[in-house]
């Protein structure tokens, strides 16, 4: 499995990922015998983890977005299954329709998978990746929009709604036709010869296979490509384990500095709405100040090692506790200003190991 580690990604595409970033984080995190990341999202950080053996290692992840979460403990308990939805040609009415069912079934979602532990929708979680890689830009199941579905004497039709009842319908938009897109929407589902959604040509992954549109990995002939890539992500996760609620709930004592070894916690919030587009997140919050504030408090303990992710001018309060801040540079994308892609900015605890 440690061949895998470097290579290995999500199959689809998520705004924020860090996976730019893996090879400042890991070399001053080393290897933690415990492991916790609050803000998992696409899981990058994870799973580019060099050289990782589970033996006497704790990796706990959590994310608030319910479909994130969902889709993580699905690869755990179901890859094949995760694999047989998320395999559909790019179609703009299944997006739609897909769209609508997904945000229907959010309200009984969260508190199943809080309530059960074995709970997983492994459909959701297939037409939830597959429809990420076909939307533009942001708003991919948030339930905010002016359409929704109402049962007919012909069945269920989607019509446009109320545009002020907020929170129970959904946007409507063209499936991504382009190929620049990044970030939120990296080249994902063109429309040419190549681009086949999440399972173009069954997602081809030798030389001339991008995954979901982006050089990622290689795990053999390209018609077993989906489910193989599906079932390395479950074999890479097989110990994992999988939160989903607010951040500060694997930042405890207990989840940090009370188990055995180092531990190092990865957070990367969202950037504070001051300086980003407010539609961004699917689950809307601003928490960049409450995770300062936890790593002014924490920070200093000798067994924590943290790196806290913002842009320029959200965290410099830390230079005065003894953290080092490094600038790095990642892509444009939908959403996001062009300009920001230079602001980024990683904070590394006074305890992380020497950066080179």
């Amino acid at each position: 499995m440690a061949n895998h580690c470097n290579t290995l990604q999500a199959p689809f595409p998520y705004f924020g990922g860090k996976s730019l970033v893996a090879k400042l984080v890991w070399p001053a995190f080393g290897d933690p015998e415990n492991y916790v990341e609050p803000f998992f999202g696409s899981g990058a950080m994870l799973l580019k983890r060099p050289d990782f053996s589970p033996a006497g290692r704790i990796e706990l992840v959590n994310d608030l977005d319910c479909m994130v979460a969902n889709f993580w403990r699905a690869i755990q308990h179901a890859p094949d299954e995760v694999a047989k939805h998320a395999d559909n040609p790019v179609n703009e009415n299944d997006l739609h329709a897909r769209h609508v069912w997904l945000v229907e079934r959010k309200a009984n979602l969260r508190p199943n998978i809080e309530g059960d532990p074995e709970f997983y929708d492994a459909q959701a979680a297939g037409w939830w990746a597959w429809g990420a890689c076909s939307w533009i830009g942001s708003g991919w199941c948030s339930g905010n929009g002016p359409w929704r579905t109402v049962e007919t004497e012909t069945g269920k039709q989607l019509l446009r709604g109320d545009p002020g009842n907020s929170g129970r319908g959904v946007n409507r938009q063209p499936v991504h036709l382009g190929n620049a897109g990044r970030g939120v929407n990296r080249p994902c589902v063109h429309l040419g010869d190549a681009g086949q959604g999440v399972n173009r040509q069954r997602v081809d992954l030798g030389d001339a296979g991008r995954g979901v549109n982006r050089p990622c990995v290689h795990l053999g002939d390209a018609g077993q490509g989906l489910r193989e890539w599906m079932n390395a992500l479950q074999s890479r996760l097989r110990l994992v384990r999988v939160c989903c609620g607010d951040w500060a709930r694997v930042c405890t004592t207990a989840c940090t500095t009370r188990q055995r070894g180092v531990t190092a916690v990865f957070l990367d919030p969202p950037y504070s709405r001051s300086k980003r587009n407010p539609d961004l997140y699917v689950e809307e919050s601003d928490v960049a100040a409450d995770c300062l504030d936890w790593c002014i408090e924490n920070g200093d303990h000798p067994r924590m090692r943290v790196a806290l992710c913002g842009y320029e001018g959200e965290h410099e309060k830390l230079l005065s506790h003894g953290w080092t801040m490094v600038p790095w540079k990642t892509r444009t994308c939908y959403g996001s200003k062009s300009d920001n892609k230079t602001k980024e900015r990683i904070f590394f605890s006074p305890h992380c190991l020497p950066l080179n």
